[in-house]
């Protein structure tokens, strides 16, 4: 908000943030069949505040990819084939740092090999790409960028590049690409392909994480895996009950 001849008049960061600009940007959703946009699988356009709009795109993103799981002890573990914090800090980052004097929509676009960010405007003429990489960052609209800060959905060190880089390397993917063109901005994440993540989503990488896991297991923890496997209908009760009467004594 701001004053002028005594009278309180929302901004247009105000207008964004609660979704009253008269032609309120959108964020366009969609998955293709495929490395292009040829044939759409599915498509979803979010509006209402922007900081509502960041949270259905990731939503929307996190029910298109995949799901898989790792093994810490004896349980198991969800884990995305993206690092999430990542996805969302990108959409998020989008919202907070694109052109509104641009006409046009932020679009989040899923193919079979990428995930792809798009937002209207060119970089600003002090930042570059390499720049941005080391973790250099120059608000374009800082009232949005305070806000989304005060909120809690990004922050405004420019530490989300260089992080996007390290959850990719950490996960086993390939490095982004960060594309500065005909006036947009646009961030490709890169997935794994089908063999790399296997069936149904469940990561190769999890029977890696499972076989190092069991060279670790405690004596606890080995005793419970023995109750489960011969007696597979325990209730997890029961189960908790067997092994804590049994401490110390070998039963099998």
């Amino acid at each position: 908000m701001k004053e002028d001849n005594g009278k309180i008049i929302p901004t247009n960061a105000y207008a964004l943030l609660t979704g009253k600009m008269q032609i309120q940007p959108t964020i366009q959703c969609a998955v293709f069949k495929g490395k292009t946009r040829a044939y759409f699988v599915d498509r979803r356009e979010f509006s209402g505040p922007i900081q509502d709009q960041v949270q259905l795109a990731f939503q929307y993103v996190l029910e298109k990819i995949n799901m898989g799981m790792q093994i810490k002890g004896i349980y198991r573990q969800d884990v995305y084939e993206l690092p999430i914090n990542s996805v969302r800090e990108l959409i998020a980052n989008a919202v907070a740092h694109r052109n509104y004097l641009e006409p046009g929509n932020i679009q989040v676009a899923i193919f079979d090999d990428r995930l792809e960010v798009t937002s209207p405007g060119m970089l600003l003429n002090t930042v570059s790409i390499k720049k941005m990489i080391e973790g250099y960052s120059r608000l374009r609209n800082p009232a949005i960028a305070n806000a989304f800060a005060y909120m809690k959905i990004i922050e405004k060190w420019g530490t989300g590049i260089p992080r996007l880089f390290e959850a990719c390397e950490e996960y086993g993917l390939p490095k982004p690409e960060l594309i500065d063109f005909d006036g947009d901005f646009r961030v490709n994440m890169y997935r794994k392909v089908k063999g790399e993540f296997g069936v149904n989503g469940v990561a190769t990488q999890t029977h890696q994480t499972t076989q190092s896991k069991e060279l670790t297991l405690s004596d606890d923890d080995k005793n419970i895996l023995e109750l489960v496997h011969n007696y597979p209908y325990m209730s997890q009760r029961e189960c908790y009950g067997a092994h804590h009467n049994c401490v110390g004594l070998r039963l099998f």
